[in-house]
């Protein structure tokens, strides 16, 4: 017996065994996060921009980076898309990936895998999603410089938390060394630094404000084409500005 065939009761069994769950998603009718604190999430996000992308994927290739309990890759394979990759390093929310997958009778391929180590692929993908991952990052520039590098050949969907100012300021590309009242600016890129925790959550590190996100976006090498919900951004891979790029620190092992 698969997946596809079991009962209600037995999927409900199983999204209790496999909880908690992130992502809310129905399964046969069984919801794996009714009480969400943001509502019916990510379908309630998705819902806001799903037509400034292509209803008809046939032959797409999609890499869901941070895919977590898997919607979004879902949503790609519904779509049409041929290859389809979904990467996390939760194994908890890869487990819940597998499962939504059987369910919904869809072929993904799920890996514990890293933003970090996309170069290790070795192939690029039409499309590439990025969605809540980088406030969780360490290195969230590094993270779209890596992306840029080794796995976007075209479409890159990206979203994630912003805080402060959404205003956008018209700035120079160039200050003199005493001028100090432009990093005053509401609309002046800023990244939030959060030492401790926020939201009760520790891997929140870094937080955009709109401007900010935006900025390293372009510095990253994508082009803005598309900013369909407050978060969420659709770019094309453009040409990398002088002096960005991707940089990959030695590893050394741990004993």
């Amino acid at each position: 017996m698969t997946m596809r065939h079991l009962s209600n009761d037995e999927i409900r069994l199983q999204v209790e065994a496999l909880g908690p769950w992130f992502h809310n998603l129905d399964l046969e009718g069984v919801r794996t996060a009714p009480g969400h604190f943001l509502g019916d999430y990510p379908a309630v996000k998705w819902r806001r921009f799903a037509d400034t992308i292509s209803s008809d994927l046939s032959g797409k290739s999609v890499l869901d980076i941070g895919c977590n309990a898997g919607f979004y890759s879902i949503e790609m394979k519904r779509r049409g898309a041929k290859r389809v990759l979904g990467i996390d390093t939760d194994d908890g929310y890869l487990r819940q990936a597998h499962f939504a997958a059987g369910i919904n009778n869809v072929d993904i391929e799920f890996r514990h895998l890293s933003v970090y180590d996309v170069g290790s692929l070795r192939e690029d993908f039409d499309i590439v999603l990025f969605m809540g991952v980088l406030y969780h990052l360490r290195h969230p520039l590094l993270a779209l410089d890596l992306i840029h590098e080794h796995v976007a050949r075209d479409l890159l969907v990206f979203q994630s938390m912003q805080r402060g100012s959404d205003q956008i300021d018209l700035l120079k590309d160039d200050y003199e060394f005493w001028e100090t009242e432009v990093f005053e600016r509401p609309g002046y890129p800023k990244l939030h630094f959060v030492e401790h925790c926020y939201a009760n959550d520790p891997t929140n590190w870094w937080i955009p404000n709109r401007p900010c996100m935006e900025a390293m976006l372009r510095s990253a090498g994508f082009r803005i084409e598309a900013h369909p919900e407050e978060e969420v951004y659709v770019c094309r891979r453009d040409v990398v500005p002088a002096g960005a790029g991707a940089v990959y620190p030695a590893r050394e092992q741990r004993t």
